[in-house]
Formats: C-alpha cells, structure tokens, sequence
C-alpha cells in the first residue's frame, strides 16, 4: 500500500460531512487540497491542515484522488464538468480517481463512470453513513460502486475515511444500497415513533418501552443509537436533515418505479415525511420525526 503522503487528495464540499473527511485525511498523513464555497469552511479546512484552494477545478490539479461530498447529483455533475474543461479529466492527464460519497442516483453514477473511463480516470459511487461524528473520526459506512481496479487505487483514501467498507458491484451499486439503506432508515423512524407513543399512550415510558426493543427482536439503528442520543436528550442535532431523508425518499422511489418494483409502504412513508403531514421543514434535523412529545400525525386520528 502506498505511503499516505505520497498520495495527493482532494476534497470538495466542506459541509458537515466533508470537513470531517477532511479532518480524517489530514491527520491520517494525506497531502489534502479543500474547496468549498464557503470561505468559513475553507478557513476550518486549513485549521484541520489541508490546503484550500480557489476553486473546485484547481482541487483536482493538485490532487490524484477527489473525494467530493456534495448535496446532489447536479453538483457531482457540474463540479466534473469544471474539472473537464479545466483539462485535468482530459484523456492525456495523469489518471484520477473521483470518489463521489453523496447519495445520488445510479444512472448518473455510471454515466459518469463511463465517460471517466474512456478518458482514462476512474469514478467510484462511494455514498457513507455515519453522519458528521463519523467522518471526523474515520469510521464511516462505505458502499462503493466501481471498477475493482478502481477501488483498489483510492482504497488507500477509503480506509482512511471509513471502518466498514464493502464494495457492492460495479458502478452505481454503491448508491442503489444507500437509497436502499435510507429507505429503511426513513421508515424505521415512522414506525419507531409510532411504538413509542402507543408505549407512552399506554403507560409505559419512551425510556423503558427502548430498553425492552434494544434487548428483543425490533431493535433497528433509529432506536439503539438515534434515539439514545438525539431524541431523548432531546438536541435534535444529528447534522442530517429532514430534507436530505426526502431528497433520499424519492431518489429511492424513482429508483423502484423505473425497476418495475412495487413500494407500497415506501409510498406511505414519503407522503409521512411530507411537510404537509409531518410539520417539519427541509432544515429541520431529521431526528424530530421521531419526537414522541410532537403531534405527529394527529389529524389522521380525526
């Protein structure tokens, strides 16, 4: 394996995720070029020892390996977009690898796989879980998409992020697992609401109505961890917001509509996350769906 400082990496998009995989990077050894478009984020970049720079096309001149961590597809597109006019994705470049660790959609992830390839460089779907306190201590949930050849080179800068790390299959398996993932994820809040207030409805506390899941058979990671220590502390600050989990939603949705695949219940639980019918914003955290103080869903009593 490569030494770490012989490795140049980038990272760009230095929100609540991205500067803590820059963190990670850069006390790992790694040589880290940062870009954000925020100058109080490129500013903790800096203070974490990476090097900001003055666009997201000059992080891939100075970087061989790009981890990007971006809102969505859109951006992953036009940031690659930059970096191919700039000539640094350019077939006679030095071959680069973009490690793209948003939740985005398949299609696109292989679309732009492929295009990477016939230049020569290469693009892994690398979509985490672990939220920000993950990313700053390196032990992120990786799936990965791509080329075995691929991962085997960016590997290096993977295991510097992540503690589980499981390559899926080719090409957009890595997001196609993600959506998956936060589908559940988006449900297992909903249901997990629902049992606590029959629990507190009936009597028995939030408190102790967990203590009996987490040691039985429907425990899930909404009630060992999210719960323990976002909703009853009541901080609400798990640093992922209600409009990412839609954004996911649907993402999952199309995916299931284009396969062919019926989604019942998925269907009801993006219309639960709706403003409409859970009173939550795009900003709010997500971990306030499952406040059992709230008055989630009260109007479908009526």
């Amino acid at each position: 394996m490569p030494e770490t400082q012989q490795i140049r990496t980038g990272i760009i998009g230095l929100g609540a995720m991205g500067i803590g995989m820059a963190q990670s990077l850069a006390a790992k050894g790694f040589a880290v070029a940062a870009f954000d478009l925020s100058d109080a984020a490129l500013t903790r970049a800096a203070e974490a020892g990476a090097a900001p720079m003055p666009s997201a096309a000059d992080v891939f001149g100075a970087a061989d390996i790009i981890v990007l961590s971006l809102p969505a597809a859109h951006h992953v597109k036009a940031v690659i977009a930059d970096a191919v006019s700039a000539g640094h994705l350019a077939p006679d470049a030095a071959p680069r690898i973009v490690v793209d660790t948003s939740t985005s959609e398949a299609e696109i992830s292989r679309n732009l796989a492929a295009a990477l390839d016939a230049a020569g460089h290469g693009f892994v779907d690398a979509p985490v879980s672990g939220g920000p306190a993950g990313a700053a201590a390196g032990t992120l949930a990786m799936m990965l998409g791509g080329d075995d050849a691929d991962v085997a080179r960016a590997m290096p800068v993977l295991e510097a992020l992540g503690q589980k790390i499981i390559h899926v299959g080719p090409s957009g398996a890595g997001n196609v697992a993600k959506l998956v993932n936060n589908m559940l994820v988006a449900s297992h809040m909903v249901t997990t609401l629902e049992a606590v207030k029959l629990a507190e409805a009936s009597g028995v506390s939030t408190e102790d109505a967990l203590r009996v899941v987490n040691s039985a058979t429907g425990r899930s990671a909404i009630s060992e961890i999210h719960y323990p220590n976002w909703v009853l502390p009541r901080s609400f600050d798990s640093g992922f917001s209600t409009g990412l989990m839609r954004k996911d939603v649907r993402l999952a949705r199309d995916m299931a509509a284009k396969a062919g695949c019926a989604m019942p219940l998925a269907d009801l639980v993006a219309d639960l996350w709706s403003q409409e019918r859970s009173g939550l914003s795009d900003s709010d955290d997500f971990m306030l769906m499952g406040d059992p103080k709230a008055d989630r869903f009260e109007g479908d009593k009526e």
